[in-house]
């Protein structure tokens, strides 16, 4: 298959498996893409770029912390050496720390937003301007949450990070349409992940009323979520800018 041929895209947080992040380089490589997989992790992150390679994709591995903005400058310059451009930036990497508003401390409110928020700042900032340089488009994918739509028990921080990457991404659309380049956020709900894994251990009181918010009653597989990013990925959403793509089994449609 081919519907991201030659193009080179970059997914940040892609180290961990069974991940978002992970899903969507194999998705990608999958179609053609030069991917670069970024995570602080950066072994994990080889082990997945391996992966793709032994199954004749093309994948890189970069070590990167998302809260940095010299790690990002470090990772553009690296993608720009090899290729002289950047088609898809898919922000992925985040954390979920979750408990009610009262057991939050300052450390944690900053720590939660800087992960998921500010690095969604300086990777489109970058991605932006790497884009307009090679004067052909691009595509930048914000990957949000369910809980940057609605309000969900255990998730202030969360949330307000989600939230405010749903708004960013859209003033990134409007900024950009001109240029080619598209700007959307992915809304996941419930996918059997790491961190899922992790977010259930750390709000177990409130796991089991969330899943019985979603209406097909099971959580969902990181391929869902890797397809969505594949469609926003590819030139059949080339029309498709500002937008916000919920994949969540039904749960925002209550």
């Amino acid at each position: 298959m081919s519907r991201l041929h030659n193009k080179i895209a970059l997914v940040t947080g892609g180290a961990s498996v069974p991940g978002l992040g992970s899903a969507t380089a194999i998705r990608f490589a999958e179609e053609g893409a030069v991917v670069y997989i970024s995570d602080r992790d950066g072994d994990g992150a080889e082990k997945v770029a391996a992966g793709i390679r032994a199954n004749g994709g093309q994948a890189h591995a970069l070590t990167h912390d998302v809260t940095s903005e010299a790690d990002w400058d470090r990772v553009m310059a690296t993608i720009q050496a090899d290729h002289g451009a950047l088609d898809v930036l898919v922000n992925n990497a985040g954390i979920a720390l979750l408990r009610m508003i009262e057991d939050f401390t300052t450390a944690d409110w900053k720590l939660q937003n800087d992960v998921n928020l500010n690095s969604v700042f300086y990777g489109s900032k970058r991605a932006v301007i790497a884009m307009r340089a090679a004067g052909r488009g691009g595509s930048i994918i914000n990957i949000s949450s369910v809980a940057g739509l609605a309000g969900v028990p255990g998730c202030a921080a969360y949330a307000a990070s989600k939230g405010g990457v749903r708004l960013l991404t859209k003033v990134i659309a409007m900024e950009c349409a001109k240029d080619r380049i598209r700007c959307n956020s992915v809304h996941p709900g419930m996918i059997q992940t790491n961190m899922q894994n992790v977010a259930e251990e750390d709000n177990a009181d409130n796991y089991d009323a969330t899943v019985a918010l979603v209406p097909m009653g099971y959580l969902g597989d990181p391929v869902d979520i890797a397809n969505m990013n594949l469609f926003l990925a590819c030139e059949e959403s080339r029309y498709v800018t500002g937008g916000e793509f919920v994949v969540d089994g039904g749960m925002m449609a209550h």
